[in-house]
This record gives structure tokens, C-alpha cells and sequence, in this order.
């Protein structure tokens, strides 16, 4: 089935900076997204920030942030209610911390200690992998055995990070994940370290197999995300588009150009 598109609009963090961001949601709209998900607010209260989403007609699917401190849930609870989303995102930790079994109960400890403090907000927790928590231990890749460790825990499984440079199969990836992934990040590219990402379709990705490897009662929002890109960006975000939504993966407000 296809799943409501979005975009993490941190890919588009050059163009929206020195208060650049009205014209780029716009284009974001106008290209036909259906979402966005947050990594910062340019600098506009939560409230404002939803206004802005809505005045396009951006639904913000989820929010991206750093572990939660205790001293800090209030503020977060109160933040993800104007913006209108329970999906709270801790999108990175460092490699160090996923090294050792040791290192990933401590992650593991941290994680859920803030999940049941979310929870009690009403919020959800997910975590958002990269490439290191792709890689292998005692035969595992690490995410497995943080989930292992934390079965309440969500994950947003970001689909090319999850192929480790090639290392695993990111379809085979998402089936693993697929009953606790509300959400997939989506992005294409040559899968070789140190190498530009290129628009969704452009790249090695299976697409239809990736898709077909979620949960469809789980997976809520599919989110094109491009950390970086060999070329513009706001291209490549709208070619991700046309090449999703025309492939029958997604659904946006628009149809897809041909």
C-alpha cells in the first residue's frame, strides 16, 4: 500500500537558513508533500511553527531531537502538543556508544528511562539509526540488540543507513524492524562511504522491495530525508517526490509529474 509522504526538512537546512524557510515550505507544498518532520523551528515558538505547517497544509509528522532529560520533559510535552504530533525522535548518539555489548545497555538504560517518562505524556519515543547501528556484534547487528533490550522502545529505520554500505539488504532490515517502525526515512544513493546521496530512484535502493517490507498497520509516514546531495537539493527533494509517488509507494497531495 502507499504510505503518506513527508519530508524531513533538515535535508533543506541551507536553504531555509537567514529566515529563508517560508518559500521553501511552499515549495515543499506545492511539490505535493503531504508532512514534514522537525529538526529545529527556525527560531518561531511551536504554536507558530504549526501555523506555518497549516497555512500550507503540512501535517508534521514527528520531531527529531536529542535524548530526553527528566528536567526537560515538561517542556517537550508542551512543545509536541502545538506542534501536533506524539513522535518524539532521538536522532543521534554517538558511534562510541553502540561499541561494545556493555556500551549498548547503557544506551538501552537511558532509552527507556526517557520512553516511560514520554509515555506518560502521551508521547512516543523512536530511535533513529545511522550506519553504525548497522554494523555487526556476536553475529547481530547493534540495533537488534538494543531492541532486545528495550521492547517497548520505536524506531524510525532510516532505509539507506540500514544497508551499512551495502553490508545488509535495508529490505531485510525493515522486515526485521517492521512491527515497531511507525516511521521510515527514505533516501538513495551509491551506498559507498563518502559518496553523495542522489534523489529517491537515482540510486541502488529497492524501493518496491523496501516497501514491501513494512508493516502497514505500524508504518505511518514515509519521510524522504537527504543528509546531503551530489546535486541541488530542493531538486532532488521534489525528484524523490514524483519518483515515489508516480512509483505507487507513496501518497501526497499531488500527482506525480511523468
Amino acid at each position: 500500500m502507499p504510505y503518506p509522504i513527508a519530508v524531513q526538512l533538515y535535508s533543506l537546512r541551507d536553504q531555509t537558513k537567514d529566515g529563508n524557510h517560508v518559500p521553501i515550505v511552499k515549495k515543499v507544498a506545492d511539490t505535493g508533500y503531504k508532512g514534514v518532520e522537525t529538526a529545529g523551528l527556525y527560531g518561531l515558538k511551536p504554536r507558530e511553527y504549526r501555523k506555518l505547517m497549516d497555512d500550507h497544509g503540512l501535517t508534521i509528522t514527528s520531531h527529531h531531537g536529542g535524548l530526553p532529560k527528566k528536567e526537560e520533559i515538561a517542556d517537550i510535552g508542551a512543545m509536541m502538543r502545538e506542534l501536533g504530533t506524539p513522535y518524539y525522535g532521538v536522532a543521534w548518539l554517538p558511534p562510541e556508544r553502540f561499541a561494545t555489548t556493555d556500551s549498548i545497555k547503557k544506551v538501552a538504560e537511558d532509552l527507556e528511562a526517557a520512553r516511560e517518562i514520554l509515555a506518560k505524556e502521551k508521547l512516543t519515543l523512536f530511535y533513529h539509526n545511522h550506519d553504525f547501528e548497522f554494523q555487526r556484534l556476536d553475529g547481530k547487528v547493534k540495533l537488534e540488540i538494543l531492541a532486545q533490550l528495550c521492547p517497548k522502545l520505536q524506531f524510525q529505520i532510516d532505509t539507506y543507513w540500514a544497508s551499512n554500505f551495502g553490508a545488509e539488504d535495508p529490505a531485510k532490515m525493515v522486515a526485521q524492524f517492521k512491527d515497531r517502525a511507525p516511521l521510515l526515512h527514505i533516501k538513495d544513493g551509491p551506498m559507498e562511504k563518502g559518496k553523495p546521496m542522489t534523489a529517491a530512484g537515482k540510486g541502488k535502493q529497492n524501493f518496491p522491495a523496501v516497501f514491501a517490507a513494512a508493516n502497514p498497520n505500524v508504518t505511518k509516514h514515509v519521510i524522504v530525508e537527504l543528509d546531503a546531495c551530489g546535486t541541488d537539493m530542493m531538486q532532488a527533494i521534489v525528484d524523490s517526490y514524483h519518483y515515489l509517488v508516480g512509483a505507487g509507494l507513496a501518497t501526497g497531495n499531488k500527482p506525480a509529474k511523468k
